[in-house]
């Protein structure tokens, strides 16, 4: 794993090979960077990075200036490997938390302008990650939520979702806030 632009550019990160993770690939990362680059000051974001693993997303945001970065996950081993590379780079805006992800969203922290989940592909409750992030609010108003999946599963019936880009066996799914959503489906029955 690389980071592929800003201060830390160019530098490889080697995270032991025992942990349960699939990171982001290169291609697909300098393409999610691009489009949100393109979309937001980095000066002034908060980003929300679920199921971190080994902390190749966040490190990214870092290496690009961004305000603050909450990572989550609930592996120890991910958590360790993270809060390591923080402390060899001086990585301050990374903000570490050991928890399950659908609990930590169901706590209601936020607002972030970016909220990006890479959940293990064979979890089946993927779809839950929108539905919680939309049902409690979680994106600013501006805010955008992706989250990365296996491209066999499609996510464009949840709610606030706007489109899917594929890179190989991975997607990009991508949400924006639904104004006045404060309630699930499942909730209304």
């Amino acid at each position: 794993m690389r980071i592929i632009g800003g201060r830390l550019k160019g530098i490889r990160f080697n995270a032991p090979e025992s942990l349960p993770v699939r990171p982001t690939t290169d291609m697909a990362k300098e393409a999610l960077f691009n489009i949100l680059y393109n979309t937001y000051d980095f000066d002034n974001c908060n980003v929300l990075d679920l199921f971190c693993g080994t902390g190749n997303i966040s490190f990214e945001f870092a290496s690009r200036g961004i305000k603050h970065v909450t990572a989550v996950d609930k592996h120890s081993g991910c958590i360790y490997w993270v809060k390591s590379v923080i402390e060899k780079h001086q990585l301050n805006e990374i903000e570490v938390q050991k928890a399950d992800v659908f609990k930590f969203l169901e706590q209601k922290h936020g607002p972030y302008q970016i909220i990006f989940a890479d959940p293990p592909y064979d979890l089946t409750n993927i779809p839950k990650i929108p539905e919680l992030v939309i049902k409690n609010n979680l994106l600013a108003d501006n805010g955008m939520l992706i989250v990365e999946h296996p491209s066999l599963l499609k996510l464009k019936d949840m709610p606030g979702f706007t489109e899917t880009r594929r890179y190989g066996n991975s997607s990009f799914s991508f949400f924006e806030p639904v104004k006045g959503e404060t309630t699930s489906a499942s909730d209304q029955l």
